[in-house]
């Protein structure tokens, strides 16, 4: 929010020489997975009124101070959520006979879920994972309980991939739990889609930011399993989404707290590169004009 009112500060004060429309959008709600901020904010109108042509945004993440990571392509996967109810039967924990456990079956289904990344994702044409974020059940020592739940995410940058993995959830909990005599109830959640640059757009932007920047600025970011709601933006219209490195330079990025930790340290110093970045790519649109690229989705 602050490089962005920094960006606003910049524009305005040119805005004599400029012909055309800047909007500035500032993201709303997008740690609210899976209807995250952005798709308000599109149902809204804010692409449309006035109409957008090109988007960009950046995120702040651990790398040099006022470093610029991007890539072509998928850059931060998708994000869905998922839900299992096992609905067992309970007893006694000293007569498991006399029940249906659901936190054994549950605990069948855990594993099972690690083979779909292994076994049914073509981990070629991009990364996946699958986490069991939460199981609970039981109250007691004594007592096996008549249910457990089980929540999770599970991250893709494809399509395919993305399908795949939901309807596996839902045939490995299902038929775990009638071989084991309960019943499963499955939510699967879609939520953000992969954050991708649009191949077509990336060289034009990415020169943009290097030469403004300076080349050794500018680095190629891996694919990051983490996800953005900006991609509902990136659907819509071409653009250019980077992360902007803040990591104090006398600390090492790959083993100091990242974002979402308490002990996450930004390094102000980084703020500057970002007004440069998005000021200079919104100029560049605004002056050079924007290609008619279909949209990705």
């Amino acid at each position: 929010t602050a490089i962005l009112m920094g960006v606003a500060e910049v524009l305005a004060g040119m805005k004599a020489s400029l012909s055309g429309t800047i909007t500035f959008l500032f993201q709303a709600a997008e740690e609210g997975a899976p209807n995250g901020g952005a798709k308000a904010m599109v149902a809204a109108g804010a692409l449309d009124n006035p109409r957008i042509e090109a988007v960009y945004g950046l995120h702040t993440w651990p790398g040099p101070t006022g470093t610029i990571s991007t890539r072509s392509g998928g850059m931060m996967a998708s994000a869905d959520n998922w839900r299992v109810v096992i609905h067992g039967k309970q007893a006694h924990g000293a007569q498991p006979w006399r029940g249906v456990d659901p936190i054994v079956i549950g605990a069948q289904i855990v594993t099972g879920l690690q083979t779909i990344v292994s076994r049914n994702i073509d981990l070629t044409a991009g990364p996946a994972v699958l986490t069991v974020g939460a199981f609970q059940a039981g109250v007691r020592e004594n007592i096996i309980p008549d249910s457990a739940v089980m929540i999770g995410t599970f991250r893709t940058f494809n399509e395919k991939a993305r399908a795949t993995m939901a309807s596996q959830i839902r045939a490995i909990a299902e038929q775990y739990a009638t071989a084991g005599g309960a019943t499963a109830a499955v939510t699967i959640n879609m939520g953000y889609s992969t954050t991708a640059n649009d191949a077509r757009w990336f060289g034009r932007a990415s020169s943009v930011l290097r030469n403004t920047l300076g080349e050794t600025q500018v680095l190629e970011s891996a694919p990051s399993m983490p996800a953005e709601d900006f991609s509902v933006f990136m659907e819509r219209v071409p653009g250019l989404f980077f992360f902007l490195g803040v990591t104090p330079r006398d600390r090492d990025p790959f083993n100091t707290p990242a974002n979402h930790s308490p002990l996450y340290d930004v390094d102000e110093a980084a703020m500057p590169t970002g007004i440069k970045a998005l000021s200079a790519l919104a100029l560049d649109a605004l002056l050079h004009g924007v290609p008619a690229l279909r949209p990705l989705k």
